[in-house]
């Protein structure tokens, strides 16, 4: 009921603006006034307007920034999600600067240059320097921009893995399931031509490595212990996201991908500034079928004692699973 009142009401405004412009047009018939004759003091009312307009819009971006800022994403909670950050706050104020410089500069020219008939305007056809400084020094800025953007790249998407857990993170429609790599931390051959009964993996068991893999619907990792996160899909394209470390990576049918980070941050200290109720939780980010909004899986982290404790708990594929 209340879409189609709205609807309703959208439609009466619409006529309304229609009839006013029709009874305008009507009124400079009667006058014998062209309504489409610009006068100065219609340039000089739309320059005065711009003035308006450009104090109200930086004040609408200032009062944006100042209510919404608490809705952004805390403090990465991952070793490379610090740098990550370090660059976006770069790139983010380097744009607000040039923002804050341009459009008070344009909009100020819109009324300082406001038509006037007795006015012509200046021709102006070609400045050699000008040219060059506003082709050089952009060039500079966004060089460099590239350039840092490029090695941060680089920092977070090859860090030295040697000494991280593998884990292999696999994606179906519609939900995750994890597989970590045993005491050798190796993992086990699989192939979807082996997905079959409770083996949902594919994991060929009749490699050595897969003995001591142990499947598990939850992921629990170690503060400041680097992991090796290896993406997996059986059916179609989906994304893994994890916001709070600052990583995402698609999960291709066909082929592995992966992405190493290492976490700083255990639950349980999240929880003491976001909310008792915070966990870390693995998203689909890519639009996957009817139920992607419910593809998540929940990741804990924790200290080496809380760790240790929790994979003790754990089975292996061996003692699990049961291949006709």
């Amino acid at each position: 009921m209340t879409n189609i009142l709205i609807a309703i009401i959208a439609f009466l405004i619409i006529v309304t603006l229609v009839q006013i412009l029709r009874v305008s047009e009507l009124l400079s018939e009667i006058n014998n006034t062209d309504v489409n004759e610009v006068t100065d003091e219609d340039n000089d009312t739309q320059g005065k307007l711009y003035l308006l307009i450009l104090f109200l819009f930086l004040g609408f971006v200032a009062w944006q920034m100042i209510s919404w800022n608490h809705l952004l994403l805390p403090e990465a909670s991952s070793e490379h999600g610090i740098i990550i950050d370090g660059l976006m706050s770069f790139s983010m104020n380097l744009i607000l600067v040039v923002f804050f410089i341009l459009t008070p500069i344009l909009f100020y020219y819109a009324y300082r240059y406001r038509g006037k008939k007795n006015q012509a305007a200046y021709y102006y056809t070609h400045n050699n320097k000008l040219e060059i400084i506003w082709t050089v020094i952009p060039t500079i800025v966004l060089t460099g921009v590239i350039i840092y953007g490029l090695q941060t790249w680089n920092k977070a998407m090859n860090p030295d893995t040697t000494h991280s857990k593998v884990i292999e993170v696999y994606a179906r429609q519609f939900d995750w399931t994890a597989r970590y790599s045993g005491e050798d931390n190796k993992l086990g051959n699989a192939n979807y031509k082996l997905v079959k009964g409770r083996n949902q993996l594919g994991v060929d068991m009749t490699d050595a490595n897969a003995e001591d893999d142990i499947v598990v619907r939850e992921v629990h990792l170690v503060k400041g212990e680097s992991v090796l996160l290896k993406f997996r899909s059986q059916d179609v394209i989906h994304s893994a996201y994890l916001p709070y470390f600052r990583v995402q990576m698609n999960c291709v049918p066909g082929m592995t991908t992966q992405f190493a980070f290492t976490p700083t941050k255990t639950t349980a200290e999240m929880r003491a500034t976001e909310g008792d109720d915070f966990d870390y939780i693995l998203l689909c980010n890519k639009i996957c079928g009817v139920a992607h909004y419910n593809m998540q899986m929940k990741f804990v982290v924790e200290t080496r004692e809380e760790y240790d404790s929790w994979l003790a708990e754990q089975k292996t594929l061996k003692n699990t699973l049961t291949l006709n």
